[in-house]
């Protein structure tokens, strides 16, 4: 099982993932979105010897055909191409639906056609909600609170289908809260960082009060690793978590802490969700994960976070930090 597709390859995760197979011995084909420009998102920034070693398929992962073009001769896949960013879903739900529903779909289709060895269905810690109860397990029921979480739970739900429909060797991968180099200013730390990097003395979010729990990249796409190993996981939704939580506004007081003490956060109206689809905390639980595969987190988050503020701080020209990314 030493030949995957990474569909959403040229992403935060799905880059950092694609790096961790080439390096742990994998053929790796990377499904990067098409774009006039001929560029490979993140991977275009990935060491040579890295790149050296990645098969680029162009597609998009909304066009059957080519997802299906994409599966042909590889032995598993990694789904990670979608669409995340919770405020541009309430601008353009369609493209949600048609991206994150029907594109799951169609993995799922040309998989079930070719007979794929095993599937790794990329979930999000939003399809929970706000926490019903704490710590958040695989049972917590799930709840829409946003176009972006519906879709992503539309989507499990498909895989689920095919999985008892079928007999298809589908494992549901949950992570919370991601964070690392290359991730996009849309998410809080970045977004912190950036404006502390760029010199500004006040500070732009939003809520203050919820709580996150957050995953450093590494330890992400090493769970996703081995869940793909693992001979316990097919048929199983299971959640990348550390089961630490802390608030924005002190996770922000920590960053300033560390760059520039003197900055002041301010609230930005622009920046708030409508009050019943704030997601106001989300703490996980990471047993199920340990026991079927062994993993544990290697980064605390205060180790997370100096690595990417010094990866920041060198690749600072890739972001708009004075630009409020929906």
């Amino acid at each position: 099982m030493k030949r995957v597709l990474v569909t959403g390859a040229d992403g935060f995760i799905g880059s950092h993932l694609t790096e961790l197979l080439v390096k742990s011995g994998y053929k790796v084909k990377a499904f990067a979105f098409y774009n006039s420009f001929g560029t490979y998102g993140w991977i275009d920034y990935l060491p040579d010897e890295i790149k050296s070693e990645i098969e680029i398929f162009y597609g998009d992962i909304r066009d059957p055909n080519g997802v299906r073009e994409a599966a042909r001769n590889t032995d598993g896949i990694f789904h990670l191409a979608a669409l995340i960013a919770i405020p541009f879903s309430y601008h353009s739900p369609d493209s949600y639906v048609d991206t994150n529903i029907k594109g799951t779909l169609n993995v799922l289709q040309a998989a079930r056609e070719l007979e794929t060895s095993k599937i790794i269905i990329t979930s999000t810690s939003e399809v929970y909600g706000t926490a019903q109860y704490v710590p958040i397990d695989e049972k917590h029921p799930f709840q829409g609170q946003s176009p972006y979480s519906a879709t992503k739970i539309g989507a499990d739900r498909l895989a689920e289908s095919f999985y008892r429909s079928f007999g298809m060797p589908i494992s549901i991968v949950r992570p919370f809260n991601t964070y690392g180099p290359r991730q996009s200013a849309r998410a809080v730390i970045p977004t912190i960082i950036t404006q502390l990097l760029s010199g500004s003395q006040e500070i732009k979010l939003g809520a203050l009060k919820p709580t996150r729990d957050f995953n450093y990249v590494l330890d992400t796409v090493n769970g996703f690793k081995k869940i793909y190993e693992s001979e316990n996981t097919v048929g199983e939704e299971i959640n990348i978590a550390t089961m630490k939580e802390i608030s924005i506004g002190t996770l922000a007081e920590e960053i300033i802490r560390q760059i520039n003490p003197s900055a002041k956060i301010i609230c930005d109206e622009e920046r708030l969700r409508p009050e019943k689809s704030e997601v106001n905390r989300l703490l996980g639980d990471n047993a199920k994960i340990r026991k079927l595969t062994g993993w544990e987190p290697k980064y605390t988050l205060e180790q997370g976070i100096s690595e990417t503020i010094r990866w920041l701080e060198d690749n600072l020209s890739f972001y708009k930090a004075g630009v409020y990314n929906i």
